[in-house]
Order: C-alpha cells, then sequence, then structure tokens
C-alpha cells in the first residue's frame, strides 16, 4: 500500500497513513466510530524528503497494514515543533476538512498583488494560535514572525488572512456589514492603537484562539513561511465554493448554524 505523509496542523503532528487526502481528511473530522467531529487542517509532505528529525526512516517498517489487510490510518512519527523541522518546500497541498469529512485540497500559487489596506486580521494556526492586527502585508508579517533576531519570534508559520471588511481601510466606519467575530469594539481599538502608533506593526487582539475557522471569514487565502520563503494557497471565492465545491461549502456553512 502507497504511504502517504502528513503534516497535521490541529494538533501539529507528523502523520504516516495509507489513506489518500479525503479519506484521511474524513478520519480526522470524524474518526471511524463518529464518536468525535470537528475540523481537521493538514498538509502532504513529500515521501521522498529525508530527515533525521522528525524521524523519516524506517516510516514502512511502522507503517505497515492491519493484520487483516486494513490500510494503516494513522501512525504519529513525531507530535512536537514538527512544523519547523519540515522545510516549505516538501509542503504539497493543503485541506481543510469540515465537522461531516468533507475535504477541500488547496494547491500552492504564486503570490497575489497586495490589496491597499491600511489594516489586516490574521489569524495564525501552527505552531501558535493567537489572532492579530497588523500593518503588515503577508510578505512581510511572515518574514517579521519568523526573525529570529526580534525578542518575539517563531521558526515558521501558517496563517490565514481574514476580512476586516470597511475596518480595513475606515477604522471609525459603523458600517461593519456582517463581521462575525466577538469583540468588535475591542477589535477596533486595538486597530486605533496600531494607527496612533505608527512604528508598531502588530497588535493580538485574541491571544488563543480555540474556535473553528469560520472559512468565509477567510480573504485571500492561507500562507505557510519562513522569512521570505513563503507559500500561499489561495481560498476560492464564495462563487466557485458554491458551484465547484458545493458539497464542502455546504458542510463548511452548516458547521455555523448558518
Amino acid at each position: 500500500m502507497k504511504i502517504h505523509l502528513y503534516l497535521s496542523l490541529n494538533p501539529e503532528a507528523l502523520v504516516a497513513s495509507h489513506l489518500p487526502p479525503e479519506e484521511f481528511g474524513a478520519y480526522l473530522a470524524v474518526g471511524t466510530q463518529k464518536y468525535s467531529r470537528g475540523q481537521a487542517m493538514f498538509f502532504e509532505v513529500d515521501p521522498d524528503f529525508q530527515s533525521d528529525y522528525p524521524p523519516f526512516q524506517g516510516i514502512a517498517s511502522r507503517c505497515l497494514p492491519h493484520l487483516d489487510g486494513a490500510p494503516r490510518r494513522s501512525t504519529y512519527l513525531a507530535i512536537y515543533r514538527v512544523l519547523e523541522h519540515v522545510p516549505v518546500a516538501v509542503l504539497g497541498r493543503l485541506h481543510l476538512a469540515t465537522h461531516d469529512g468533507r475535504v477541500l485540497g488547496l494547491a500552492s500559487a504564486p503570490l497575489a498583488p497586495t490589496v491597499d489596506r491600511c489594516f489586516h486580521l490574521y489569524q495564525e494556526f501552527c505552531p501558535v494560535t493567537p489572532r492579530v492586527v497588523s500593518t503588515l502585508d503577508a510578505a512581510e508579517f511572515c518574514a517579521r514572525l519568523t526573525d529570529q533576531t526580534q525578542p518575539v519570534s517563531v521558526a515558521r508559520i501558517v496563517f490565514a488572512e481574514l476580512t476586516l471588511g470597511k475596518l480595513a481601510t475606515d477604522i471609525e466606519s459603523t458600517d461593519v456589514g456582517n463581521l462575525p467575530y466577538s469583540g468588535l469594539q475591542h477589535l477596533r481599538e486595538c486597530l486605533r492603537e496600531l494607527n496612533r502608533k505608527p512604528g508598531k506593526p502588530t497588535k493580538v487582539t485574541v491571544r488563543n484562539v480555540r474556535d473553528d475557522v469560520l472559512y468565509r471569514t477567510v480573504q485571500g487565502g492561507f500562507y505557510v513561511g519562513q522569512g521570505r520563503d513563503l507559500k500561499y494557497y489561495p481560498m476560492p471565492s464564495p462563487t466557485e465554493l458554491d458551484t465547484t465545491h458545493h458539497d464542502w461549502w455546504h458542510s463548511a456553512q452548516a458547521s455555523y448554524g448558518s
């Protein structure tokens, strides 16, 4: 059986599996007995990548079919500081699984041109999970956050940009549309602080986000990077999601009772 390598983001882990991405995503989201349900996000990893940590040697002898011939769903190879040891270059498609196991695969693409916005809202996923407002675009944000000369930094980071609506250009706008974030007044005050302090490029709005991703808020897409080495995974537009990926989109929306 073919062995696939996956880097799971929630929780962070390197996993070997005989399951292809759609089946693996469903397994992560609902398990085998459907006792639990939850979103899952994971990258495919180049199976030819070799490293001492995480330990890639001997995977074939560890990820064996069950005695009855059934595929091995998951063999955990590492669960600690995995992302920082897996180069961005060996990360393949990013897969997003909904609560009921529908899986959407995203391919990387060239970075989109920077849209003229004063402020950005970023949700970090791995290895830390704050929500942050910033005056930096995605490439600048990644470079700063992974700058090891800074007192607060990480080796690599996975994050997405979320919509701010009209607040991206007008902090005092009373037309916030259907922004779904709790604590909008706090969010607005964080933006005001950035506006008052031009030398301050980022401000944490929520220290540790435990809620699942509301996919309709993703603006542009997802990113994984270190320094200027950045991969971009564009999110399809709502129209494309509704037409080409209707089942996944319907499931993603239903997860939030919408």
